[in-house]
């Protein structure tokens, strides 16, 4: 719904039926209401004539990956071979650490290129590899990058994949070029001599020479050929992705970097509890508490002045009713920095739009979500308090006159932008209100980028998955 209104928290739904929700809030077909006519074509086009299309298209993305390997590992085995060697033989002097690092380099962007075309090929993902990132500065940082395990596999597979990607691209296409040429020997076979001296494959074989029989043998033998092209080339295909997989993956290292980032993020997210946790102590201290032990003395003095001074006793009663009312609003202020029920009920718009209409900068909101409005609990939760916090921030420091939100639907991930006209200088430096936003989000593995240079404009991005990593 984008470049609409969002609907205002006071609005009903419209009871409108519809596609059911699938998975991360998208609309799926409802199966009951199918049309019967439309599934007749899908039906034909399951049968051997989609098949044999199926085949040959694959053989032709075969073809393609074998073909089309050759001058990558051309230009990865000259990199990887003079690079290393000019590397090596310099490295006392110093210019060799560079480039090493260059060479690591190209040969880590050369085996991305061959993570890509054997996805395409193979059509799943390979997989997950790692690589660590450098810390440190200068030759430090220079060392560590050299010291990466990843960086050298992928050198090793320039080097290694050559002959094996070279005899792949000679077999595919020998393969190819005889089984096409011997299909369709009867198209050109004319153009040969046939005399004692050749008398084709039967006049060898047989020792006379027949022409009608020399045609139909070779393509008979070039029929054969052209049907075992497809499983030719998937074979080779195979054979070049298993050395891509065993040298450009490392399961084991990605699984480790995993299993930290998780840990950090656990961490994250419990420090984030706590200071929720303890902000929330201290605004109910300040507060409603506060409100209420004024409440309790005014309803003691009235019990006091009850019978001798009943005007006095009417003005604490309707003070202590002030009292009540206010501890009343700030305590449901309170709850919808802890869980909305709006957010609960009506999902992500209307509550964005109700947090909007609070805010007293003037706010406008875009809203781009499927049709029923709804993602998983976690994600408008944390949508949400990105929302709000980032208001709230707006309204206490920027000193803006505006501000814009925006939230849509990019794939499996929600994207949040909020933008204001403010004097600029946010930045999520630890003890900052930010900081705690980005441990939040962290714990959905979300990510948080702030932009907001002096004099402004401020932009705070949030990236948030439908689905967590490890859930996938």
């Amino acid at each position: 719904m984008t470049g609409t209104a969002v609907p205002s928290p006071d609005a009903s739904a419209d009871g409108v039926a519809g596609p059911s929700p699938g998975r991360g809030g998208r609309a799926v077909p409802d199966p009951v209401r199918a049309d019967p006519v439309r599934a007749d074509p899908v039906r034909v086009g399951t049968g051997r004539p989609a098949q044999r299309r199926g085949v040959v298209a694959r053989a032709g993305r075969d073809l393609r990956y074998l073909i089309g390997g050759l001058p990558l590992c051309v230009v990865a085995f000259v990199v990887a071979i003079a690079g290393f060697a000019a590397g090596v033989s310099t490295i006392v002097v110093w210019i060799g650490l560079p480039i090493l690092l260059f060479t690591l380099r190209a040969a880590r962007g050369l085996a991305t290129v061959e993570r890509r075309s054997t996805e395409a090929v193979l059509g799943r993902p390979l997989p997950p590899h790692h690589y660590r990132e450098p810390t440190g500065r200068g030759l430090r940082r220079m060392l560590r990058s050299l010291a990466e395990p990843q960086s050298w596999r992928d050198l090793l597979h320039a080097v290694v994949g050559f002959p094996l990607r070279l005899t792949c691209f000679i077999v595919a296409v020998v393969w190819t070029a005889v089984a096409l040429g011997s299909t369709l020997y009867v198209t050109w076979q004319w153009a040969l001599p046939y005399d004692a001296e050749f008398s084709g494959f039967y006049g060898i074989v047989a020792g006379q020479a027949s022409r009608l029989i020399d045609v139909a043998i070779t393509t008979a033998g070039g029929i054969v050929l052209l049907l075992l092209l497809p499983v030719v080339l998937r074979v080779l295909v195979i054979a070049r992705a298993a050395v891509a997989r065993g040298l450009l993956t490392n399961q084991s290292a990605a699984l480790r970097a995993r299993t930290t980032q998780l840990a950090a993020s656990r961490r994250a997210a419990v420090a984030a509890e706590a200071q929720t946790l303890r902000r929330l102590e201290r605004d109910i201290h300040d507060g409603p508490q506060q409100r209420l032990v004024r409440l309790t003395m005014d309803l003691e003095a009235v019990t006091r002045r009850l019978d001798d001074d009943p005007d006095r006793a009417r003005s604490l009663v309707a003070e202590a009713l002030e009292q009540s009312r206010e501890a009343l609003t700030e305590l449901r202020a309170l709850s919808r920095g802890i869980a909305p029920p709006i957010l609960a009920d009506r999902g992500l718009g209307p509550a964005l739009a109700a947090a909007a209409a609070r805010c007293p900068v003037e706010v406008s909101l875009d809203v781009d979500l499927p049709a029923d409005g709804r993602l998983p609990g976690e994600v408008e939760n944390a949508a949400y308090f990105v929302v709000t916090e980032s208001l709230t921030n707006v309204a206490k420091h920027s000193a803006a006159s505006h501000c814009a939100v925006t939230v849509r639907l990019d794939g499996e991930r929600v994207l949040v932008q909020v933008l204001d006209d403010g004097v600029g200088g946010a930045h999520l430096g630890k003890g900052h209100g930010l900081a705690g936003l980005a441990d939040r989000l962290s714990a959905v593995d979300g990510m948080l980028d702030v932009d907001s240079p002096p004099g402004g404009p401020t932009v705070l991005t949030a990236d948030i998955p439908l689905v967590g990593d490890e859930g996938e």
